[in-house]
């Protein structure tokens, strides 16, 4: 037995001997605001106090505590400590999975601050170093440091509720939020997969007598397709069900597979090889999408897909003049070979499932970017009628593309459950993490720019090769149909399919990938033509909200300055533009309901940190003349009204105008309801002859009501208006909705979500290190529904950019396929030290049209950040980027052009 102290209460308990303090805390005393991500201390998400020292708890053994005092997260914010206080106002925090480990090492700082320092305000470079063993994939960098700082100075110290512009900032806060990982029903079993040790095989026999002898053990089961082929390494092939984690990995030890091995190709490298294996046979080709949009048929060659090329426009024209001046060795034909890698979502809270049957009715907890949807794609997949199966992510720890659909952990939990006839919890580790639950497809792009003597844009030709292990759907090339308007593009996509694990949509599918390299190429034409580079843009760009950010970014000091390419350390800057389309889902519905004078407004969409919360209780209030706080929220569960997925920043482009529409229902019904003589409905109230009724107190004396809505059309859609872009594209225009289509009915909608980035660098010579200093976003989306949480966004947008472009690369061991980078050390994200400087500009115009004004930014605030880094690293050395990212060897091998 061991006695412990946990927040305030001595505990006795009886641990096994490899039990870390982590698993006691949450399994054992039922505290999971200890958030448990990595598993190997990197992290800190699992911080917690011993003896007021904070200490991450999933390397400390459960015997280390004996006598000691043990503070978690729970008990550090109960009291009214500052510290919380100023993460709810400062909004710092967005999914919050790894908010209560930054919490609780904050509180150690700002009490140790307190002490020796007063209320002076402690410097920022202080609170990162303290904060480093913390990381953030969301990027709410910004607002901890703030947050700690200002609690550090006193302005916290005041008594009061955590509030702030996230409406659910408390409980994330301090540990309440429940998340996928957290639920507990009981009876529950915890479910544990066993995957393939070959990149590719047959199977034989399954034998799971073994691991059904271990006691324990509930349930055993296959999980293998039919042609009972496995296409990577790690692919699930089984699963076990038993009373705890450790009692079901030793039963999938007793698991006897008969595996026939194959030959494999691992990477694009072997995959184009003379003679190598192919990863689909002919007549046996099923491969899982990759892409948001659905898959175009395109030809087959071994293991390439392609081409695709419905999105050139006078292909041959460009071809004839790239070839031309390519032989006439034109100055102004900008040509090169880029290269991405493959970037892994990372999403901290792992992705988790909890099924359990209660009668013929399947509940399912999972962490899912599509609630609504995905209570479909679960019937459907389990042969049950749609209403007799419920989808709940009360929280959700981030997506980022990686959680739309259903996956393994889904449809082992629910097998699982039925053999078991109990619930079942399937949780991946962190290994699984980063090798089989997707990624960023890497890319590589052979592109030609050709400008003419007068300094337009007269051909452009894009080849590229996407890499998504055993999945197609690549779409990188495709998207040079939106930018940059030319007589004459060819462009034109691959799949290079391979024996390593599918990728997944991440943040903008293929945007990223092609803008390192075409906006690399547009500078390079400018340097070429002489011109400015951003000058040049507005010449070749007639988008008229880029044009305004052009404006802005033209006109900011830093892009006046000479850089600097002299000494060890020099400075560059650069500049890069993107767009990404405005989606939006038009089956998609609001409901308002008003109980006892109290108003709720509900929709089955999901909040993974993007605010869709606080979106719909502002959206309401102000079309009501309520304080945000007087609106409850309910989403997240599958039975509310049909809500949009999280992807391609379309939710709020969604749920807002269907909120908006719910008021204007909600109001027509008040005025009926009022039996006020000439009643009407006005913007401040009811109108009548006796005055007006405000809609606040309107609401207070109704009856119970509710009423609900849809998401209403535009002023213009696709259907009726092209994009500029899109027009004249003819069966073009007709093809993209289709393509584009994610899991339901996809509008897309008039005018593009635009993004200028302005960077500045700092480049070692010495060392290869690549540092951003400062970064100047412009974003035009129109206005924002929630000011602070759309800024949260476009600066964790940022800073997920920096990984791709400096640290974020997923590597194999070429021979097993087995996935190298496959813990948070080896795979390394930016962690607030990393964090750049970052000024935002928003341009609220161009969306008069949309119900609202406004539309999503989340994509257009990471894709040009790579570019922008590689163009202020060409700025500070003279040296052109290649290849992503940008890792010191690369910087300082200096292979430029091609």
């Amino acid at each position: 037995m061991v006695k412990i102290e946990v927040n305030g209460e001595w505990r006795e308990v009886d641990p096994g001997p490899d039990d870390t303090a982590v698993e006691l805390l949450r399994d054992g005393l039922g505290l999971t605001g200890t958030k448990l991500v990595c598993g190997g201390g990197v992290c800190g998400a699992c911080t917690i106090h011993v003896d007021g020292e904070p200490v991450v708890s999933c390397l400390l053994p459960v015997a280390a505590l004996e006598g000691r005092s043990v503070a978690t997260v729970e008990g550090l914010t109960r009291d009214g400590h500052p510290v919380p206080r100023a993460f709810a106002a400062h909004a710092a925090l967005q999914c919050g999975f790894c908010t209560p480990g930054f919490v609780v090492e904050a509180v150690a700082f700002h009490d140790r601050w307190r002490a020796e320092h007063g209320t002076a305000e402690p410097p920022a470079e202080e609170v990162a170093a303290a904060l480093a063993g913390h990381l953030c994939r969301c990027g709410a960098y910004a607002e901890i440091q703030a947050a700690v700082r200002e609690a550090c100075a006193g302005r916290f110290d005041e008594p009061g509720e955590l509030s702030g512009p996230r409406r659910e900032a408390g409980e994330k806060i301090t540990g309440a939020a429940r998340y996928t990982v957290d639920i507990r029903h009981d009876g529950q079993l915890e479910g544990v997969l066993l995957r393939s040790p070959h990149a590719h095989a047959t199977v034989g026999t399954v034998d799971l007598s073994g691991a059904l002898a271990v006691e324990g053990v509930r349930a055993a089961v296959e999980l293998l397709g039919a042609d009972r082929t496995v296409r990577y390494a790690g692919q699930e092939v089984a699963a076990v069900a038993a009373v705890d984690r450790r009692t079901a990995e030793a039963a999938l030890a007793k698991i006897v597979v008969e595996y026939r091995k194959l030959p494999a190709v691992i990477g694009v490298d072997q995959a184009l090889a003379d003679g190598a294996p192919t990863v689909y046979q002919r007549g046996n080709r099923k491969p899982p999408n990759a892409a948001e949009g659905t898959a175009t048929p395109a030809p087959w060659k071994g293991n390439v897909r392609g081409p695709m090329a419905l999105f050139s426009t006078h292909r041959r024209r460009a071809r004839n003049l790239i070839e031309r001046a390519r032989a006439a060795g034109d100055p102004l034909l900008v040509e090169g070979d880029f290269r991405t890698q493959a970037q892994a979502h990372t999403t901290l809270e792992p992705h988790a499932a909890v099924a359990r049957f209660t009668g013929d009715t399947l509940e399912v907890h999972v962490s899912t970017q599509a609630v609504a949807e995905l209570a479909k794609l679960i019937a459907k997949r389990f042969s049950l009628p749609e209403d007799k199966v419920r989808v709940i992510a009360e929280h959700v720890g981030g997506g980022f593309g990686s959680k739309a659909g259903v996956h393994a952990e889904t449809v082992a939990a629910v097998t699982l459950a039925r053999a078991a006839a109990a619930p079942v919890r399937v949780v991946f580790d962190r290994l699984a993490e980063l090798s089989v639950t997707g990624h960023r497809p890497a890319a590589r792009i052979s592109l030609s720019l050709l400008a003419d003597r007068d300094g337009n844009l007269a051909a452009l030709r894009v080849h590229a090769y996407g890499d998504a292990g055993i999945a197609i759907g690549s779409m990188i090339a495709a998207l040079g149909r939106l930018m940059y308007p030319a007589p004459a593009k060819e462009l034109v996509d691959y799949d290079v399919v391979n024996h390593t694990p599918y990728g997944l949509p991440f943040r903008a599918p293929g945007a990223p990938p092609l803008s390192f390299a075409l906006e690399q190429a547009v500078d390079e034409a400018a340097r070429r033509l002489g011109r400015d580079p951003i000058a040049l843009r507005q010449k070749w760009d007639p988008d008229p909200g880029r044009q305004r950010l052009y404006r802005w970014a033209a006109g900011l000091p830093v892009w006046q300055r000479e850089s600097r390419r002299t000494g060890r350390f020099r400075r560059g800057v650069g500049v890069a533009a993107a767009n990404w389309l405005y989606l939006w889902e038009s089956d998609c519905a609001v409901a308002l309901s008003v109980r006892g004078g109290r108003l709720t407004v509900s929709t089955a969409v999901q909040d993974m940190g993007t605010g869709s919360r606080s979106v719909l209780a502002a959206t309401v209030a102000a079309g009501l003349g309520l304080a945000p706080s007087d609106v409850d929220v309910q989403l997240g569960d599958s039975v509310l009204p049909v809500g949009p997925g999280s992807g391609g920043s379309r939710t709020t482009a969604t749920i807002a105008p269907a909120a908006l529409s719910a008021v204007a229902k909600l109001k027509a019904e008040l005025v009926a309801r009022s039996r006020l003589s000439g009643a009407r409905a006005a913007a401040d109230g009811i109108r009548y002859a006796g005055g007006v009724l405000p809609w606040p107190e309107a609401i207070a004396a109704a009856d119970d009501l509710r009423v609900e809505a849809k998401r209403p059309p535009d002023d213009a859609t696709l259907s009726r208006s092209a994009p500029r872009a899109m027009a004249g594209a003819g069966v073009l225009g007709a093809l993209f909705p289709v393509m584009m289509r994610l899991q339901g009915p996809m509008r897309i909608g008039r005018g593009y979500p635009s993004g200028v980035q302005v960077v500045e660098v700092e480049v070692d010579t010495k060392l290869g290190r690549t540092r951003v200093l400062r970064v100047h976003g412009g974003i035009a989306a129109g206005k924002l529904a929630v000011p602070e949480l759309a800024a949260a966004q476009a600066r964790g947008g940022i800073i997920q950019g920096v990984g791709f472009a400096l640290y974020e690369e997923r590597q194999f061991d070429p021979g097993t396929g087995l996935v190298l980078s496959a813990n948070l050390e080896d795979y390394r994200i930016p962690g607030i030290a990393d964090m750049p400087e970052i000024e935002l500009h928003f341009d609220t115009e161009g969306y008069e049209h949309v119900p609202g004004g406004g539309v999503g930014l989340g994509e257009v605030a990471t894709i040009p950040v790579a570019a922008a880094i590689a163009n202020a690293v060409y700025d500070a050395t003279g040296v052109r980027q290649y290849e992503l990212p940008l890792r010191p060897d690369r910087v300082l091998s200096g292979k430029g052009a091609t």
